[in-house]
């Protein structure tokens, strides 16, 4: 199962965003997590087997020893970015008590997806209509047809969602400076935006409504967890990791 499933929508070619980093492991993930939990796998295959199995894998994917594996790692880890981003979003979710896997495997998959600054300034494949700003993506909902206006607002829920939760300092450092929106308008927006999304037919079709209805009502508590995250990953020396995600692709 893919992450994102391609359809066709006023000729573009979409990709709506899907939770799937807990069904995807390459080969290096699995030496990741067999050297992370150590003798609780004697071999690679028992290992393998255990992440085939739903529950199973969903146990192994919660022990905080791979996370912290992650936090405590130096130099370039050699995982996947869905291994990475899910670990990390499910532990942090999970202690400001928002306790659905699916959630925490959408928004793992949004960060995984929007390492691409092309992808999160654009919900539409063709690249012809780059939307840098909030306003610029409620202005094209004014015209948009009413599947574009799905596609739309889920990636201004997620946009929203990446910005004040990852870069809360830098929305702040704006707000400050420049006058421009702060974290309250980014909250509002995202909570309208995943609403809005969690009603539309096309959620349903997706299977999203859950999980958008459930990010509509629980923003704020998943921004603050995503805070949270982002300052213990900014407190890593040399880590690198909000130069990457800024810069993109």
């Amino acid at each position: 199962m893919q992450g994102t499933l391609t359809v066709r929508i006023r000729s573009h070619a979409v990709k709506v965003i899907r939770p799937a980093c807990r069904m995807q492991f390459t080969a290096a993930d699995v030496e990741f997590i067999v050297s992370a939990l150590g003798r609780d796998f004697d071999r690679k295959d028992c290992l393998v087997d255990l992440l085939s199995d739903p529950d199973s894998r969903d146990t192994i994917l919660d022990d905080v020893r791979l996370f912290r594996a992650l936090l405590e790692q130096m130099g370039c880890l050699q995982v996947s970015s869905r291994l990475y981003f899910y670990v990390l979003v499910r532990h942090v979710t999970l202690e400001a008590g928002l306790d659905d896997l699916r959630v925490a495997d959408y928004i793992a998959e949004v960060l995984s997806v929007f390492v691409s600054e092309r992808r999160r300034r654009n919900p539409f494949d063709d690249g012809n209509q780059p939307m840098h700003y909030v306003i610029d993506m409620l202005a094209a909902l004014q015209s948009a047809s009413h599947a574009d206006c799905f596609i739309i607002r889920a990636h201004l829920g997620n946009f929203t969602l990446f910005l004040s939760g990852l870069f809360p300092k830098h929305v702040r450092h704006r707000r400050e400076r420049r006058g421009a929106p702060g974290i309250d308008y980014y909250e509002q927006v995202g909570q309208d935006s995943y609403r809005v999304a969690g009603n539309h037919q096309l959620a349903d079709q997706y299977a999203l409504a859950p999980v958008f209805r459930t990010l509509s009502t629980q923003f704020q508590t998943t921004r603050l967890a995503l805070n949270e995250l982002s300052d213990r990953l900014v407190s890593l020396e040399n880590s690198g990791f909000e130069n990457a995600l800024i810069i993109g692709d």
